[in-house]
């Protein structure tokens, strides 16, 4: 790979660097000093003008699921509205793959629009009088992609969001979540390298919302795309998001993981935002885990591994192999049994260690109850080859979803 390339690949797919948005007459005007420093009301007192967004800077990655966060009017739609010039900057750069979308005309934001988004709103937008495939199939229609092409297409979208079956049904037959799985594959059948999603779920009822999310997330895992997803709902932000930017009178205000602004909330509007939020639903095992003291090796043999046990007073150890693959479990008094029979020497059989359940640093704490009620054992965490990279006991866990002490007393 060259420079230029490894370059290109290491820079974020979307920047948003210095944008305002001003509505009203003469919106420049705003940014000139004096102006520019003043509240949001100050603001529209002095000029009339509303401000939409103040000085946003972000990055986003490829792939990466980012979710724009805030109350009524704190300017995440406009943002997201502003990223494809539905609504035009009023100044500052968007740049999408290293192309200036605010330097585009008419015809090149058209043809960038259709190639690089998927765009899901709150209302469905779908045509009552077509149906559920022809719905699909209407972004390619559009682009004059041939008919038989864009059916193909819009079945394999359909399949995808669990609509195989129902393709031939118009929109007025099928529930609210089957009519925005509808609107996802309609996004999806262009293949856009980046979906745009503006409070998609608000309008359904909490358990179909639930189930939407679920499906989402295992969708991204599949698809991998770079979405942005406006919301104002805390705990579908941090069910969904890689980062979250929160938003407040046009400005972000915090910027991070999930974890980032549970732990760490910049400002008090912040705060009471996460005051409610579980860190077991954010925390990860990755963040909480700790080296295991105790270690075994395989190769070392079960007289060895007996004798590091009894040394320090452990009744059982993680074993591992020279590179450092979990294996399992060791008991001292298998291994007891197994050096009285006479083998006091060679590896560690497997066939006298216990397998147990792993969990990825990734993993949050509250997939994690179910194996602590079940296991007697710390929880091992390991990476993708199975590499053993440190554990989590019950105690770590409480220790984290508990309270700071000190709220109450000194």
């Amino acid at each position: 790979m060259s420079d230029s390339e490894e370059k290109k690949e290491d820079t974020p797919q979307v920047i948003i660097k210095d944008v305002w948005k001003v509505f009203g007459r003469d919106p420049k005007r705003v940014l000139k000093k004096g102006l520019r420093e003043k509240t949001k009301d100050e603001i529209q007192k002095k000029t009339g003008c509303i401000l939409g967004l103040r000085n946003i800077n972000l990055s986003i990655e490829k792939g990466q699921f980012y979710i724009l966060m805030g109350l009524s009017g704190s300017g995440k739609s406009t943002l997201i509205r502003n990223i494809i010039r539905l609504v035009n900057p009023t100044s500052g750069e968007i740049i999408i793959d290293g192309k200036d979308v605010t330097s585009m005309n008419g015809e090149q934001l058209l043809q960038f629009r259709r190639k690089t988004f998927g765009m899901v709103f709150q209302h469905y937008g779908l045509l009552p009088h077509l149906t559920v495939l022809d719905n699909a199939a209407y972004g390619l229609k559009v682009r004059d992609v041939p008919k038989g092409e864009r059916y193909a297409k819009a079945m394999q979208t359909l399949e995808t969001v669990g609509l195989k079956g129902w393709e031939d049904y118009y929109p007025g037959s099928l529930s609210g979540g089957m009519q925005q799985r509808v609107g996802l594959a309609r996004a999806l059948a262009n293949d856009p390298d980046i979906l745009l999603m503006d409070e998609p779920f608000s309008g359904l009822d909490p358990l179909i919302r639930r189930q939407m999310q679920d499906e989402l997330v295992e969708l991204q895992e599949k698809l991998q795309k770079t979405i942005i997803f406006v919301t104002h709902d805390l705990h579908e932000a941090l069910k969904l998001g890689d980062r979250i930017a929160i938003m407040r009178n046009g400005e972000v205000v915090q910027e991070g993981t999930p974890e980032d602004i549970v732990t760490h909330p910049a400002d008090e509007y912040v705060q009471e935002f996460v005051q409610d939020a579980s860190p077991a639903k954010v925390l990860t095992a990755g963040s909480i885990m700790e080296p295991a003291k105790v270690l075994l090796y395989a190769w070392e043999g079960p007289k060895t591994a007996l004798t590091l046990l009894r040394s320090n007073k452990r009744k059982a150890a993680f074993v591992v192999n020279k590179n450092h693959k979990l294996l399992g479990v060791a008991k001292e008094d298998k291994l007891a049994k197994w050096v009285d029979e006479g083998n006091h020497s060679g590896k560690i059989p497997p066939e006298k260690l216990r397998v147990v359940p792993t969990v990825t640093e990734d993993t949050i704490l509250e997939d994690l109850f179910p194996i602590v009620s079940d296991n007697p054992y710390p929880i091992p965490v390991v990476n993708e080859v199975g590499k053993l990279m440190g554990i989590v006991t019950t105690d770590m866990i409480f220790e984290a979803i508990s309270p700071a002490e000190g709220d109450d007393h000194d």
